[in-house]
């Protein structure tokens, strides 16, 4: 049932080929078409921008105030792609490679070469934009190095690259604006997906300023919405990230791939309290540098600076001597909880591990003193030049820690624990991003298709930017060749006041509740069975278990939750209930999903399946494809398989030895 439509021939030229036969909509017939754009991200600016200047009639609507406030805009590491600047062994095929074993071998091969393909063309697109990447002294561009990678391949804008991306999409976005090419909706959800004769034909969205419902027609719907972190509460996205889009799809008939896999991020700010509501992610180009390690001890409450070198374990280092610090951020991540758990943790909460730029430190400051002809500089110098190196390359990062923690990064070693970040699950979409929903189509992170089961540090940036400037251009048009008899819908239509109606009620059903508990209050229960039963680490009991208390917990949600303020009004509870709701059902989903997955593969440990020694164990004979699952109604869903085949990249045990 589940068509992949990944072309014929060799990988390499799949995505060629594809370009030179797919089908074409002249400029005189784009100019007849409308497109709805759900998301101003990088993938949904990128797409808007895109397809404004080809020529269609682009709605492209956002929950913010405007579309510099997605959150895009706090991915600060980098940007990969296979420029080979470096001269250091670098190539698309090798990209591709790290990508597939970095997602461990649970990803689409067609899609992640396309993409280690377009991300030489992604960097080109952005310097003409006018993105200030880093450069080397002679004015090349400059390189850093990711985890799971042995190349150096990530462009970065010091330690702000997604916001300095995002800037570059915004500004095309923008002149499309001005010409008339895309309307801009701020301050827009979409709360209802619209189908006639089963294609995507419009949405319903609220405004979120006046309350009001609006009806949109579109000849293609284009969801480009982020991921789903949020269900755990605690992550490091932005806290109206949200599923809401990408679940009313899914309640239309879109298949949802993957909902179990979520990437846990190693290089975080820990918990503090209870009073959080989010976490910082400190980004995972501080390992390019830093040194990861705990005290030898367990228990160790001495300041770091008191212990002395041979006391301590750089157990990346010692664990993964190939790849070190720079391993996955899955390898990463429950490396450091093992260590916690193990006894070794730092700080108050025990719950943490160094991060120490003392070597960086030293390491830049003999070179800079070199460069200057001070070959016997003294030890103060050197850390004064050396100090001055790492602010340059990553100041922004170090001020932001030393402003939520009021420590010194530069004179101590930072603390960091794994916590919820990118989300590899989303909704299934072909070769050409469309759902298993005609016309309704997925970018970005909404969708599940480029990373398997773990996604490698600066590729989230690269593939919102590949789907939205150099994919959908091309199979957007080859669906629109086949509708440009159709004219606009009128909104009057059945469906579209079907579909209003649906939404009316269940915002009048949430307001009629009248309970006793907050919003907060649910998803803060929700977020603790998920990371508790659903997290880094899960087993067969824990997950039947955090089923039933999920369903307890929507039943106790839709009889008892309190929503202040009225409907027809700016009413941000109103709409934070609305995407607590749909975590709910998510969640339940998530863990349906790694009940079924009885195997350990990227970031998802299963304790039932692991080498000895505790190092994940993978099962490719059971296990080898895409889980799509189709909603049935309440509390229903139904399975469907897209088996993996790997041509070119075979399934090998991971080692970062």
């Amino acid at each position: 049932m589940l068509n992949s439509k990944i072309p014929a021939g060799p990988l390499e030229q799949k995505w060629e080929e594809y370009k030179g036969h797919c089908k074409l909509v002249n400029p005189a017939n784009k100019r007849n078409m409308e497109v709805i754009i759900v998301g101003t991200g990088l993938a949904g600016a990128s797409a808007a921008a895109s397809l404004g200047e080809l020529g269609y009639k682009v709605k492209a609507f956002c929950f913010q105030d405007s579309a510099r406030r997605a959150h895009s805009i706090a991915a600060q590491g980098g940007i990969n792609a296979a420029k080979n600047y470096q001269n250091d062994g670098d190539s698309v095929y090798r990209l591709f490679y790290d990508t597939v074993k970095g997602g461990d071998y649970r990803a689409r091969e067609a899609n992640v070469h396309r993409l280690a393909e377009v991300s030489g063309n992604i960097i080109d697109q952005c310097v003409a934009q006018g993105v200030p990447f880093a450069r080397e002294y002679g004015g090349m561009l400059s390189n850093r190095s990711f985890g799971g990678t042995q190349v150096q391949r990530t462009f970065y804008a010091a330690g702000q690259t997604g916001q300095q991306l995002l800037l570059g999409a915004y500004s095309a976005l923008q002149r499309q604006v001005a010409l008339g090419n895309v309307t801009m909706y701020a301050r827009h959800e979409m709360l209802e997906i619209v189908t006639i004769d089963g294609k995507a034909r419009g949405i319903i969205a609220r405004d979120l300023v006046t309350g009001k419902l609006e009806r949109h027609f579109g000849h293609a719907v284009l969801l480009c919405t982020g991921g789903y972190g949020n269900v755990f509460y605690l992550s490091t996205n932005a806290m109206g990230s949200n599923v809401t889009a990408a679940w009313k799809a899914t309640k239309k008939g879109a298949f949802f791939g993957n909902p179990c896999y979520t990437q846990i991020h190693p290089t975080c700010i820990p918990v503090s309290g209870d009073h959080q509501s989010k976490l910082t992610l400190m980004s995972e180009s501080l390992r390019n540098d830093g040194r990861i390690w705990v005290p030898k001890k367990q228990n160790d409450n001495r300041k770091p600076g008191d212990i002395p070198e041979d006391e301590r374990d750089y157990y990346l280092e010692r664990r993964y001597p190939a790849f070190g610090n720079l391993v996955p951020r899955d390898v990463a991540s429950r490396a450091a909880k093992e260590r916690c758990d193990a006894g070794y943790g730092v700080g108050s909460s025990k719950q943490a591990v160094y991060l120490d730029y003392a070597s960086a430190i030293e390491r830049y400051g003999k070179i800079e003193a070199n460069k200057r002809q001070m070959h016997n500089a003294a030890p103060d110098l050197i850390t004064k030049l050396g100090k001055e190196v790492v602010a340059e390359k990553y100041g922004n990062l170090f001020d932001m820690y030393a402003k939520i923690t009021g420590e010194n990064p530069y004179e101590v070693p930072m603390r960091i624990y794994p916590a919820v970040h990118y989300t590899m699950g989303g909704l299934w979409v072909d070769y050409e991003l469309m759902t298993t929903v005609t016309g309704l189509y997925a970018l970005g992170e909404a969708n599940f298709s480029d990373h398997g089961a773990n996604r490698l540090g600066a590729s989230a940036l690269m593939q919102g930017l590949a789907d939205g400037y150099f994919v959908i251009p091309y199979t957007l048009g080859n669906y629109l060749a086949d509708d440009i008899r159709t004219k606009a819908i009128p909104t009057t239509h059945p469906a579209f006041e079907e579909a209003e109606k649906h939404v009316q009620d269940t915002l009048n059903k949430l307001m009629g509740i009248k309970g006793t508990k907050s919003v907060d209050y649910f998803h803060k229960k929700l977020g603790k069975i998920m990371w508790d039963k659903c997290g880094m680490a899960r087993n067969e009991k824990g997950l039947t278990e955090a089923i039933e208390e999920i369903i307890a917990l929507q039943k106790e949600f839709w009889s008892d939750v309190r929503i202040p303020g009225e409907q027809n009004e700016f009413n941000p509870e109103l709409e934070k209930a609305g995407r607590v709701a749909d975590f709910l059902e998510l969640g339940e989903l998530m863990c349906r999903d790694a009940l079924n997955r009885r195997e350990s593969c990227g970031g998802h440990f299963r304790e039932e399946s692991q080498e000895d020694g505790g190092e994940a164990k993978r099962d490719d004979a059971n296990f080898s494809y895409v889980s799509a699952w189709e909603y049935k109604g309440p509390n229903q869903y139904e399975l469907h398989k897209e088996e993996l085949v790997f041509e070119v990249c075979k399934p090998t045990q991971r080692n970062y030895k």
